[in-house]
């Protein structure tokens, strides 16, 4: 098959991660004799240091001729420690899900039997846990309107029915392809926004007669993917809520390290992992890059490259067993290994 991929590495560990998801990607295509090839964007704060816009056109065009997206994350403490600064690196990773019309993030949550002990839940509640979250991208607080003055701010909650629906669908039929249940989370007995999901879901509900379709109030869900996240198959919900409860997430898996996602919708699919850009660690050598490296493998997954994708799964289970390991997962008294032996590591095992 051949791919154009964006590559949209961005600011802190995200060049370090990159490397590593690139570096796999080219082993898969050798192997499987793929034609994949890869064009570096800007994007985040790295963008607004060189251009002065943290989503340039350029990066824009370069992701609507290309077949997917992969990126790595954004932020910097210059633009966290300024909460004045005009621009900031944020703001391009909104305004490219807008203008690629990525309205639905899919984020899987699994754990791995040999991590168990880096979460700080108890083994027998998380032990098998296995579902996805899907959370709306482009509506809700994050793009509603907003106002700032030196006493008073506001953020405007606002969704229409046609997102509501075709993000209710994709939670529908990712239901239908797996357990069949489908948990919308809401905060329907405060808001107006979340009446609306509510209602909206209810109206969809019979065409999906095989789903057992559920409802629970944001709150109670952030409780309970924690104390009993195997009840859950697909989780649905809106922007705000799915950012904090995806985070959340991290505490069954053991660490943000481990968790990929992909963005769906109108143009390029893109896929990325689900942790910031950690600019405290950069060029040490020290982030996890499997998260990136299974955001690849959902790449891949995508374009029913599905042997492919499997085999970056199983090589990043190797290195798990194998204690192939950045220091936030590694075992006591296991060996040191940074980002790029991990990466190097999992690119020989599918050599």
């Amino acid at each position: 098959m051949k791919l154009k991929i964006a590559v949209l590495p961005g600011d802190g560990i995200g060049p370090e991660i990159m490397q590593q998801g690139v570096a796999v990607m080219k082993a898969i295509a050798s192997k499987f004799n793929h034609d994949f090839s890869f064009e570096e964007g800007l994007v985040g704060a790295c963008a607004i240091d060189a251009v002065g816009d943290p989503y340039p056109e350029n990066t824009h065009k370069l992701c609507m001729e290309s077949d997917a997206v992969l990126f790595a994350a954004v932020g910097s403490l210059k633009y966290d420690n300024d909460p004045t600064a005009p621009v900031r690196p944020e703001t391009g990773l909104l305004a490219m899900r807008k203008k690629l019309g990525l309205f639905a993030n899919i984020r899987p949550v699994a754990t791995f039997d040999c991590l168990l002990h880096k979460s700080p839940l108890k083994d027998e509640l998380i032990k098998g846990a296995d579902f996805i979250v899907i959370r709306e991208l482009t509506g809700g607080m994050y793009f509603g309107e907003k106002y700032q003055d030196n006493d008073k701010a506001f953020d405007t909650d606002i969704y229409t029915r046609p997102e509501i629906e075709r993000i209710l669908k994709v939670g529908f039929e990712y239901a239908m392809k797996r357990k069949k249940h489908l948990t919308v989370v809401d905060k329907a007995n405060v808001l107006a926004s979340s009446r609306l999901w509510r209602q909206i879901a209810k109206e969809m509900e019979p065409q999906y007669h095989e789903v057992t379709t559920d409802y629970m109030f944001i709150d109670n869900a952030s409780m309970r993917v924690l104390t009993e996240p195997r009840f859950f198959d697909v989780i649905v919900t809106e922007n705000t809520f799915g950012d904090i409860l995806t985070d959340e997430t991290s505490c069954i898996t053991g660490s943000m390290g481990l968790q990929p996602s992909s963005s769906l919708g109108l143009h390029t699919p893109l896929f990325e992992p689900v942790h910031g850009s950690w600019p405290q660690a950069a060029g040490q050598n020290l982030a996890n890059p499997l998260a990136q490296i299974l955001s690849a493998a959902m790449l891949l997954e995508h374009f029913e490259l599905k042997e492919e994708g499997a085999l970056i799964r199983e090589a990043v289970d190797a290195s798990l067993a194998a204690n192939v390991r950045t220091p936030e997962i590694q075992v006591e008294g296991g060996a040191h290994y940074g980002t790029r032996e991990v990466g190097k590591w999992i690119v020989d095992y599918i050599l």
